[in-house]
């Protein structure tokens, strides 16, 4: 591998729909990933549960059905298409981890097509249309880095994206780039009022990451609506990529399909730290604290 002050990367982001065949969203979205690759990307992700609309609306036990298991369809395909392009792959599922134990989930593969590892989403919501709790097993995995062909990365997904612990633990073991395949938009009774102020906190909690740890982040959302008329979710795409002092480097629209490619290096990474050494400057020592749910 190159030194790594000098290793550039090129990443890809694809901000899509899903729809209710399982099959045709694989088809749809191995034809997005190489297309992606013939843009120029070598490790690309996919958005949050990228294999079915975004059920998670209700409860309804029948949904489990959506589940897969590792290996499964999803890593059959994508690790055929990791070889043929030599690619590395965030792939985000639905897992079915055994009968009646399911988790949110993110396949790493390799750019040789092998399965690096999962991370399965350690912080679950429970909010209206976001029923989470009611489908999903917090992660059990920890905050993991994976060794990559084109370098050390990171992933969260989703509403881990709001907690700065995650991202600091991805940053601190070594991730060049934090990824959060990302499901978020927004009620149709609140965008006129609050849509403009959601979407900027989401982005900005996001680019905080990037400039408290030095790293790249990059979020791949869905885009679209789905569920009925007034009582769906409107998501807003938004798909990004900061570069480690926070600047938008690339950024995909909030109505529409896109792919987007930016362009990655470790020694952007030296520069910010080396003149915003936040890593060097942790009280280490003082923190033990935050490990209590709350300080009285």
């Amino acid at each position: 591998m190159p030194d790594s002050q000098s290793l550039t990367f090129r990443v890809g982001l694809i901000q899509t729909t899903s729809g209710a065949d399982a099959g045709v969203n694989i088809e749809r979205h191995v034809e997005l990933v190489r297309e992606a690759a013939r843009r120029g990307a070598q490790i690309v992700c996919l958005q949050e549960m990228y294999r079915s609309p975004y059920f998670c609306r209700e409860e309804d036990a029948s949904l489990f059905d959506w589940a897969e298991t590792v290996p499964g369809p999803s890593t059959e395909a994508f690790s055929r298409i990791a070889r043929e392009h030599s690619l590395v792959i965030v792939v985000p599922i639905f897992e079915k981890r055994a009968t009646g134990l399911y988790h949110n989930s993110a396949v790493i593969l390799d750019a040789d097509g092998s399965t690096l590892g999962l991370y399965r989403k350690m912080h679950i919501p429970e909010d209206p249309l976001f029923y989470e709790k009611f489908y999903f097993t917090p992660g059990d995995l920890g905050f993991r880095t994976f060794d990559t062909r084109y370098g050390r990365i990171a992933t969260l997904i989703c509403w881990d994206q709001w907690y700065p612990e995650g991202a600091r633990l991805a940053a601190l073991g070594g991730a060049n780039i934090l990824f959060y395949p990302t499901a978020i938009g927004w009620h149709p009774y609140e965008k006129d009022s609050h849509g403009a102020s959601q979407r900027s906190a989401w982005q900005t909690i996001q680019r905080s990451h990037a400039i408290a740890n030095g790293i790249y982040v990059a979020a791949a959302n869905r885009v679209g609506f789905e569920g009925p008329p007034g009582n769906g979710l409107e998501f807003w795409g938004s798909s990004f990529v900061s570069d480690p002092f926070g600047v938008v480097i690339a950024e995909a629209g909030t109505d529409k399909e896109e792919i987007l490619v930016a362009e990655c290096s470790t020694a952007r990474i030296e520069e910010v730290r080396r003149g915003w050494p936040f890593l060097r400057d942790r009280r280490i020592d003082a923190y033990s604290p935050i490990v209590n749910r709350w300080l009285a």
